[in-house]
């Protein structure tokens, strides 16, 4: 469990460039849930998040996760327990790619906090095949690969760390659409297979439609809205107030309701909202 108590975070705190990023936040995230963060550029997702796993220490306020308390007295000894236990991939990931290859790079952030050598290769071949990277592709530079290549390596590298939560920034930014799916299938089982907590921070409004248990909208420094996914989502009046779109699947749904079409548990995907709009075609076609 990580509760948010008060959280406010100024940059140039006490300056006469102070900016107030973030104002009084007091929120949950539940363990081994998807938790969608959505609001547009400048609404306070990226500083939020960095305070998650101590990249930023709060002005005041604190971030408690589990038994640890990260407030603006916290210690650089505290802020390593913390990053033992949460990891983040930051938003296009493989420009952080550095070493000579792949197996190279992937071992580094495990190797960087304390894990043995034997391990760190272990997981990185298990998270190295869990995004489908070939064998043949290990001892291979990591520059060689495609740019959807890249970024499963640079992910790879975060989750070779085997933290109990995951942040991920715009973790689709820039990818082609296969590779933009296959990074969403990965999130979502990291979590529903492998039991991590997961955090999503995402333009997307069909990725978090579809993906996500919870979320949460920012909008100047504030949540102004949060709870559960098909609660949040499909409530048209406040995402038009805060300037959002309905999920494409929703505004289908909701614009078929008219016409009998009420599923009790409405689709989340694509794939989900044919094959119930066709079985109720049939069933009315009869």
């Amino acid at each position: 469990m990580i509760k948010i108590n008060h959280l406010t975070s100024i940059y140039n705190y006490k300056t006469p460039f102070e900016f107030k990023a973030l104002h009084d936040i007091n929120t949950t995230f539940e363990p081994n849930k998807i938790h969608g963060i959505i609001g547009h550029t400048g609404s306070g997702k990226s500083t939020f998040i960095q305070h998650l796993n101590a990249l930023l220490l709060p002005t005041s306020g604190e971030v408690v996760i589990g038994d640890t308390v990260i407030n603006k007295k916290t210690k650089a000894k505290v802020v390593h327990k913390i990053r033992r236990s949460i990891g983040m991939v930051f938003q296009f990931p493989e420009n952080q790619l550095f070493e000579e290859t792949v197996m190279k790079d992937v071992m580094f952030g495990p190797l960087n906090i304390g894990i043995d050598e034997a391990t760190a290769r272990k997981n990185a071949e298990k998270y190295l095949s869990l995004l489908g990277i070939n064998e043949r592709e290990y001892e291979a530079s990591p520059f060689e690969l495609s740019g959807g290549q890249m970024r499963k390596v640079a992910i790879a590298g975060i989750l070779s760390m085997d933290q109990d939560m995951i942040i991920f920034d715009e973790p689709t930014a820039g990818l082609d659409p296969k590779s933009h799916i296959e990074v969403m299938d990965l999130i979502y089982n990291l979590n529903r297979e492998h039991g991590k907590t997961i955090i999503l921070v995402s333009h997307n409004m069909d990725d978090c439609y579809q993906y996500t248990d919870t979320i949460k909208i920012f909008s100047h420094g504030e949540i102004v809205s949060e709870g559960d996914t098909v609660d949040i989502l499909q409530d048209e009046a406040l995402l038009t107030s805060m300037n959002l779109e309905l999920p494409k699947v929703a505004r289908l749904t909701k614009d078929l309701k008219a016409s009998g079409f009420n599923p009790t548990l409405p689709p989340r995907s694509t794939d989900e909202f044919i094959n119930m709009y066709e079985k109720w075609r049939s069933s009315h076609a009869e």
